[in-house]
């Protein structure tokens, strides 16, 4: 069953752009390509932990600013020779509003 939490306006987050929203089960970053879809992960690279909320939107993918590691924003997992994952959550647009489906954010806490 999901959960869905309104964050923000779609418009909040500029185009290849990201914000981060603090839960109780810790940081998600939310993305927004330039085709204006919306994605939702962990806001750590599986590297060693850089905000990946800071790094470079680029198609569907952003480059952590630590070091260069390029995590898919549809998978969660790193790219290229890289290895590692971080976790993906669903989330739509629906009447302009970006929401969120705290369902999931509660199952990962409890794993």
């Amino acid at each position: 069953m999901s959960d869905w939490i309104d964050i923000a306006p779609l418009e909040r987050i500029p185009q290849r752009g990201a914000r981060v929203i603090k839960t109780a089960h810790g940081c998600v970053a939310i993305f927004r390509t330039v085709d204006d879809k919306v994605f939702a992960i962990d806001d750590r690279c599986p590297h060693k932990n850089g905000p990946l909320s800071e790094g470079i939107v680029h198609g569907r993918s952003v480059t952590c600013p630590l070091h260069n590691w390029v995590i898919s924003l549809e998978t969660g997992m790193a790219q290229g020779a890289d290895e590692g994952a971080v976790n993906t959550y669903e989330i739509k647009v629906e009447n302009g509003r970006i929401l969120l489906d705290a369902s999931r954010l509660k199952a990962q806490s409890a794993a």
